[in-house]
């Protein structure tokens, strides 16, 4: 195995953080909906209604699992570079090996967030097409 230098997870930083910031604004865009669906519920609580807002309960604690594991992907980078600072080469590897697997899992998150996501679009649409069969 070749040895990590401390440029290795370094590297992770700024692909870790922008992917932080695109969950962040996707959580705040959520809030935004949240409220939204909240005023339109206590208007006119319908089922369509009701389906977003169980659609959006999952799509945040999606949003949530998905922040938590990149957090822990940037922490276990910091940490391996720790690793390799104070010499601990074959440690700093698995850590840095972890890191990348939390990664890899909170991409994998974001892209079934994403399917969920596709799916309340569907909800609207069905809902317009509803209406305009109706007229």
């Amino acid at each position: 195995m070749e040895e990590l230098t401390l440029t290795t997870p370094a590297l992770l930083f700024s692909a870790v953080s922008l992917i932080l910031l695109a969950y962040t604004n996707r959580f705040l865009s959520y809030a935004q909906l949240v409220r939204q669906l909240r005023d339109r519920y206590m208007e006119n609580p319908t089922d369509i209604t009701v389906a977003q807002i169980e659609n959006l309960r999952k799509r945040l604690n999606l949003t949530r699992t998905m922040q938590g594991l990149g957090i822990a992907s940037l922490f276990l980078c910091v940490v391996s570079m720790f690793f390799i600072y104070i010499g601990l080469q074959l440690l700093s590897a698995y850590v840095f090996g972890v890191a990348l697997l939390l990664l890899i899992a909170s991409l994998g998150v974001s892209f079934r967030e994403i399917q969920i996501s596709t799916r309340s679009l569907e909800i609207y649409l069905g809902a317009m097409e509803k209406g305009k069969n109706k007229k």
